[in-house]
């Protein structure tokens, strides 16, 4: 699918605010409501737009502990890898996790509530997860940038 200026803008505007009405949308895009309700019901149907979400303050939700986890594992067989990414899927702390090219084979960011309640995921948890060789964790003291807009 191509994208143009107008789907560009579309998709600035909504990843800014998902919830603005069609009326406003189009407005600010200068499209008819009907055409702007088109080209963003096409960029769903596309896949473009995967899903509308409410992002939560971490602080506000008693989770301002971020941790950035790097883990090794024991083995790079097909099996393990899997087996491991099955379960860190089923943890409820860890908020992304990607396979890595580099010192370490998976990078996770976890949140908790503070210190010891990482130490419980740490434990209860992460050290668990099938495979887990070798842990090294990185508290973040301050988040300096954020967003989950793609520059378009």
């Amino acid at each position: 699918m191509e994208i143009d200026a107008i789907d560009r803008r579309i998709l600035t505007v909504l990843q800014k605010d998902g919830r603005i009405t069609n009326a406003d949308l189009a407005q600010k895009v200068s499209l008819s409501p009907s055409a702007c309700h088109r080209r963003v019901q096409r960029l769903e149907e596309e896949g473009i737009i995967r899903e509308y979400v409410a992002l939560l303050d971490t602080k506000k939700m008693q989770r301002p502990t971020t941790v950035f986890v790097e883990i090794t594992l024991s083995g790079q067989a097909d099996e393990l890898l899997e087996a491991f990414e099955r379960a860190v899927r089923t943890v409820p702390d860890v908020l992304e996790c990607h396979l890595m090219a580099g010192s370490a084979d998976y990078l996770l960011k976890v949140v908790a509530e503070d210190t010891e309640d990482f130490a419980r995921i740490h434990r209860q948890r992460l050290a668990k997860l099938p495979g887990v060789a070798q842990m090294h964790s990185s508290f973040s003291l301050r988040r300096v940038a954020f967003t989950t807009a793609l520059p378009l």
